[in-house]
């Protein structure tokens, strides 16, 4: 007898392709939250229920129920901002959120703080700025990212363009978000599906004819079906020598082949992936497995095959290992590769040399090939709001004002002023300095590079503090470094609240992953180029343990060091870590 599947398959199955009861939940005026099941539901429509979890003690001594409100994210592919839609998104956070906006590692925004009642208007302001939310989280594809600068080069200006289409080519079809959201024509119901997808290798392993057929002729899922995936799925596509989206972390990477400057097609990775699980050996980080090359008219089908085996082949009875990289080391990488060539009807061609030099981001001033100019600015953990000494988010409204080119989201978390004419750069540059928008000129190299999530105290996962930590650690690292004469050593920095890996942890050549408040798994090792993960070096330790273990470490980088060698090569090279990878857990512990 098979498994019974998860709760939020059931869920899935029984929601009308998205609907559950949010509607009804929405009109309660009893509560400032929905139901449960309704939450996981809102998740597919781009939103989280939070509640502000230093306030939970002291309203339930007041007898009052936690201060819900709600984070909102918009789908943003390749993460590209026009002026105009900066100024209403800049509205939007002042008149229905929290007062700040903030940059994701998916290249994307979101809004803190929306109050239930202000739920249904905000989603439709974000619409009516033709961006919006459906996707941006929940079990399908979300946030289509891609190399920063598009417009710097011909390939860039292309990746972008897929990935836009990629994004809309993956998008549900349900029309659940336009019904609740945007007060659409209501399509009939029709029940909830009579069938759920069968797990993997427990018979057909294709999806039944009659989960179809239970949705009614008017309304289906012809890529999802009508329970999804089995997780979230993730699509980066990167333009070497920059790997700025951290294209191995992808369920799906796609990594640019250029010839002469033009793009001739993709290398194909699969099974990327940074969640894991405190305590529980068979959940980790993975690292995308180059597969081969597909040229760009074979694109949307090559994601199609692989998203669509892992629909039918993922794990839906245990969510913690049903990302696609678990698949993939369930299947093996050669069996899964069979599949997705079946389901394609041809054999991908051999991968194609490539080739990164790093997956930071490039701060200042670059000119593009049109003789058009680019201005990446550090936004520290990606949050833009007015601060004492830090007017971020007026600065960037001023300069909206008087922007004729466009905006860029990066993948760490900073803003790219993009599209300037050269005449313009003085005006640009003005309104940076007047706003304390300058700070990159300014900063240590490790300041440059650091990522931060968003952690308490909104973040329902969270065990520590990550954004509202970074500022207080920093200085401190800082310090050490100047000690030790690596103030400009570019590092890579990566912090977390818990371990599921939402600022790419795994890929910092020191991360911080919180255990519990005040403590901290401190990894060390990976790479600059996003190719190698890093390994734990202490576990569960304070800041007084962390930053007692890097002195010794700063000092002998400062000493022994090669030429150009990385902090995460120099710790392999001399023997502070070992040289192995870390092992993958085989196929039979996590079947």
């Amino acid at each position: 007898m098979s498994p019974p599947l998860s709760h939020l398959e059931q869920i899935k199955a029984a929601s009308r392709l998205l609907r559950g009861t949010i509607a009804d939940g929405l009109a309660d005026p009893v509560t400032g939250a929905i139901s449960e099941d309704d939450n996981k539901l809102l998740k597919f429509h781009g939103s989280y229920q939070q509640d502000d979890r230093d306030l939970r003690e002291e309203r339930r001594q007041q007898k009052l129920e936690p201060a819900y409100a709600f984070m909102i994210r918009a789908r943003l592919p390749g993460g590209v901002v026009t002026p105009a839609q900066w100024l209403a998104f800049d509205a939007i956070a002042r008149e229905h959120a929290n007062g700040t906006l903030r940059i994701t590692t998916r290249q994307t925004f979101q809004w803190h703080g929306v109050i239930k009642h202000r739920l249904k208007s905000t989603i439709a302001a974000i619409n009516a700025s033709l961006v919006d939310t459906i996707a941006a989280c929940g079990d399908v594809n979300r946030t289509v990212v891609s190399s920063a600068n598009p417009v710097e080069s011909r390939a860039h200006a292309a990746a972008y363009a897929w990935a836009v289409r990629l994004s809309e080519h993956l998008l549900p079809k349900t029309r659940a978000y336009h019904e609740i959201w945007l007060d659409g024509e209501k399509l009939p119901s029709s029940g909830p599906a009579d069938q759920l997808l069968p797990q993997a290798g427990e018979g057909k392993p294709e999806r039944p004819a009659a989960a179809h057929a239970s949705l009614g002729t008017e309304e289906s899922e012809p890529l999802y079906g009508p329970t999804y995936l089995p997780r979230k799925f993730k699509i980066g596509l990167a333009v070497p020598p920059t790997n700025d989206v951290d294209v191995f972390a992808q369920d799906l990477g796609l990594i640019a082949v250029l010839e002469a400057g033009e793009l001739v097609g993709f290398n194909v990775a699969i099974g990327g992936g940074m969640g894991a699980t405190h305590g529980d050996p068979t959940t980790y980080p993975r690292l995308g497995d180059v597969i081969g090359f597909v040229p760009p008219e074979q694109l949307l089908s090559v994601a199609e095959s692989v998203l669509t085996t892992q629909r039918d082949f993922g794990n839906r009875v245990e969510r913690k290992h049903a990302r696609l990289k678990y698949t993939i080391d369930r299947l093996g990488l050669d069996g899964f590769k069979a599949e997705v060539e079946r389901r394609l009807g041809f054999t991908l061609e051999p991968a194609r040399a490539f080739h990164f030099d790093h997956n930071g981001d490039r701060h200042g001033w670059i000119e593009g090939e049109d003789g058009r100019w680019h201005l990446t600015l550090q936004i520290e953990a990606g949050r833009l709001a007015d601060t004492s000494g830090r007017p971020w988010l007026s600065g960037l409204r001023e300069i909206a004002k008087i922007h004729s080119g466009d905006f860029r989201l990066t993948c760490n978390q900073n803003l790219i002023v993009a599209n300037v004419a050269a005449a313009d750069r003085a005006a640009i540059d003005a309104l940076v300095e007047r706003h304390a928008l300058d700070g990159y000129r300014r900063g240590s190299a490790i300041r440059r590079h650091a990522i931060a999530c968003v952690a308490l105290p909104t973040c329902g996962l969270a065990m520590a503090e990550a954004e509202r930590y970074l500022p207080e650690l920093l200085p401190k690292i800082e310090t050490l470094l100047d000690e030790h004469g690596l103030a400009d050593a570019p590092i890579l920095l990566r912090l977390s609240g818990c371990p599921n890996g939402c600022s790419r942890p795994y890929l910092g050549e020191i991360a911080l992953v919180g255990r519990a408040p005040g403590r901290y798994d401190l990894r060390l090792g990976a790479d600059f180029r996003g190719q190698r993960l890093n390994r734990p070096y202490r576990e569960n330790v304070t800041e007084t343990a962390i930053l007692e273990a890097l002195d010794p470490l700063f000092a002998r980088y400062a000493a022994e060091r090669a030429t150009d060698e990385g902090f995460g090569d120099f710790l392999l090279r001399a023997g502070v870590l070992p040289v192995e990878t870390p092992r993958r857990i085989p196929a039979e512990v996590i079947a």
